[in-house]
């Protein structure tokens, strides 16, 4: 008898699960007070968004959030995925199927496997006389989804909360194209890269925030608010 070996999640699943469960524990009542708010309004198909995405492995899932952007609700609204395991805290774009079978994300190398033409090729020129090949066909497991050679690499991490494109995407510079980052991230993670991308979207909206809450505070001062009274621009 063959004993299964125990596998134990990586540090990064630990991350997720640890610090995903304290921030959903913690933004309930501001979802829960959302998700009145707009049943309330009684929007048209629900207060959540149901949007069909890939996940680890290409398997098939549906990603809810709520209808709003106000304080992100609708990214904090995604933690139940985080703690479920089909999203992680940081990770490349979830990518809907036609998204992932358009292939957007570059050629394959030239080591990749060989294209239908080059396999007819080999077809072709084999020995007639010699054995007759059997091929298999493979066939996925039911809500999986196949996706070209050159988008592997989505398929070997959970796709993110946030990510690296999301925190450069504003840069303006050529080398921070969304799926450029997104593939830098699937071959350089780890946690520290985790925590440094998590430090800077919260970061981020938060400078925001306190600058237009400051400018809002700043007294405009025009330069009639510190003349003397009757002080006439004629004199």
């Amino acid at each position: 008898m063959r004993l299964r070996q125990q596998e134990w999640p990586s540090a990064k699943r630990v991350l997720d699960l640890t610090l995903g469960s304290i921030l959903l524990t913690l933004a309930a009542p501001l979802l829960a007070a959302g998700a009145l708010a707009l049943a309330a309004r009684r929007p048209s198909g629900g207060v959540l968004t149901r949007s069909p995405r890939i996940g680890l492995g290409g398997h098939l899932f549906v990603l809810r959030s709520l209808r709003t952007r106000r304080l992100r609700l609708d990214l904090l609204s995604r933690l139940p995925h985080v703690v479920r395991g089909e999203l992680s805290l940081v990770g490349p774009e979830p990518l809907t199927p036609d998204e992932a079978r358009a292939g957007t994300a570059g050629p394959a190398g030239p080591a990749g496997p060989a294209g239908p033409a080059e396999a007819t090729e080999a077809t072709d020129s084999a020995d007639p006389c010699g054995p007759t090949a059997t091929t298999t066909a493979t066939t996925e497991p039911p809500g999986t989804v196949t996706v070209p050679a050159a988008r592997d690499w989505r398929q070997e991490l959970r796709p993110g909360l946030t990510g690296l494109a999301q925190v450069r995407s504003r840069s303006g510079m050529p080398w921070d194209e969304p799926a450029l980052l997104d593939q830098h991230y699937a071959e350089h993670h780890w946690v520290g890269l985790d925590l440094a991308i998590l430090a800077r979207a919260v970061h981020t909206p938060l400078h925001r925030a306190v600058r237009g809450l400051t400018r809002r505070g700043k007294a405009h001062l025009s330069d009639t608010d510190h003349r003397r009274s009757g002080y006439s621009a004629a004199e």
